[in-house]
């Protein structure tokens, strides 16, 4: 395998490729590195490659002239290179792609700075364009480095133990399993037991199941593309049983009218059946309908004696088994007690709002938060939102949803509990 790199910094190279692994795999060439300073191919005596962009704005971009000589040098050599450009705009960097370049016998490596390199060359003479993560470097150069050691511990021999390559995380699809060394306790932190038992099936096992523990607890978005076999997607289902602790309340009182007016509404028949449907489809282990006045509640009750006991269980069972998640309770004081007694502890409280009324919780964290195992009680107003006391109250608020083209987001409360229970939890589902 063989890497060029175009840069316009050879020398920051240097050190990092004389040590470890990846200096063991250039001694014995297994795999060759050459860099190439990007100032050798300009021609003018100040060896200028960079000039300010047309139109105006900050910094400097990296001439076409260049960039084309180097390219152009590199590609009359053999084998035929793959030309990939280190930029913030390519495609995320991932294992799948480290070892589709792995297959590759050359890569450039074309390395950017300042405010990156001039469009033409991206567009036309680069065949692949690679982004490391969403932050900011000083140059393509770390990037670069990153991208070679990935692809480099693929090549045969660069590792010595090969199965080690194949238990690294991410290498079968999933993040690794925890890992202990010596000794057995430290600081009153104990090693598992099982791994000091010498029983390898039954810790190959632990391993695997908390391999997939992690992943789903960091990174489920990876079990969708992992290899799973059917034990594997039995463990995922008795781990999302036992993590997801969520429940939806939709609060009837103390909710605000039009005016902005404290009021009791009333209950809908498709926010009771929509709500309840999407609950069962998320896994939710409970839907309250909170309403304080006694007429209303009679009405609920009544139709879930049909749906749950009478004709409708009969007639559309499917439909009875999502109603059987209802709860109707008197205040949500009620149904925060419930809920803390069910569980052990106190459920944490997200509030929801057409409006940004307070600094909103970003729906990534609160799905961590979920899939951590920590009790969820999920606040919908119905009317014109929950009171403004309500809001305060809750631990967090999640962001308003909005629309596509500009801020309409005028949606019933089903329509945003459907949207919001798939934002926090359809990496899991």
């Amino acid at each position: 395998m063989i890497f060029d790199v175009v840069t316009i910094f050879p020398e920051y190279f240097h050190s990092p490729l004389r040590v470890g692994l990846l200096g063991k795999a250039l001694e014995r060439g297994l795999i060759t590195v050459r860099t190439h300073n990007l100032r050798d191919f300009a021609s003018d005596k100040h060896r200028t490659v960079d000039d300010k962009p047309f139109g105006g704005g900050e910094g400097m971009l990296l001439k076409p002239e260049p960039l084309y000589r180097a390219l152009s040098a590199l590609r009359a050599e053999s084998p035929e290179p793959w030309v990939i450009y280190l930029s913030p705009q390519g495609r995320l960097f991932q294992q799948e792609i480290a070892r589709e370049l792995a297959q590759k016998k050359r890569l450039v490596l074309l390395c950017g700075r300042y405010e990156g390199i001039d469009d033409r060359i991206r567009e036309h003479f680069v065949d692949d364009e690679i982004s490391v993560g969403d932050y900011v470097l000083f140059g393509g150069e770390a990037a670069a480095l990153v991208l070679i050691e990935a692809v480099a511990r693929l090549v045969p021999g660069v590792v010595g133990c090969q199965d080690s390559v194949a238990r690294d995380s991410l290498a079968q699809g999933l993040l690794k399993h925890p890992q202990y060394t010596r000794p057995r306790e430290f600081m009153g932190y104990r090693v598992p037991e099982i791994l000091l038992s010498g029983d390898h099936a039954r810790i190959e096992r632990w391993r695997r199941e908390k391999s997939l523990e992690v992943t789903f607890e960091r990174r489920p978005d990876l079990l969708s593309r992992a290899p799973l076999s059917p034990e594997d997607r039995e463990f995922l289902r008795a781990l999302k049983r036992e993590r997801l602790r969520v429940y939806l309340a939709l609060v009837h009182y103390p909710v605000i009218n039009k005016e902005g007016r404290r009021i009791a509404s009333s209950f809908t028949n498709l926010d009771l059946h929509d709500i309840s449907r999407v609950c069962r489809t998320y896994g939710l282990r409970g839907y309250y309908l909170v309403q304080p006045l006694s007429d209303q509640r009679s009405i609920v009750e009544d139709l879930l004696s049909f749906w749950l006991s009478g004709p409708g269980a009969r007639h559309n069972p499917d439909r009875a088994e999502a109603l059987r998640l209802v709860r109707v309770r008197s205040s949500l004081k009620e149904v925060q007690r419930e809920v803390e007694e069910r569980e052990g502890e106190r459920p944490l409280t997200l509030a929801t709002d057409a409006r940004p009324v307070r600094e909103a919780l970003p729906y990534e964290e609160a799905a961590r938060i979920i899939r951590r195992g920590r009790p969820v009680l999920l606040l919908f107003g119905t009317a014109w939102g929950l009171a403004p006391d309500l809001l305060e109250e809750a631990d967090h608020f999640l962001p308003p949803i909005r629309g596509a083209l500009d801020d309409y987001n005028h949606l019933s409360v089903r329509s945003a509990a459907s949207i919001i229970l798939d934002r926090l939890l359809r990496e899991v589902t």
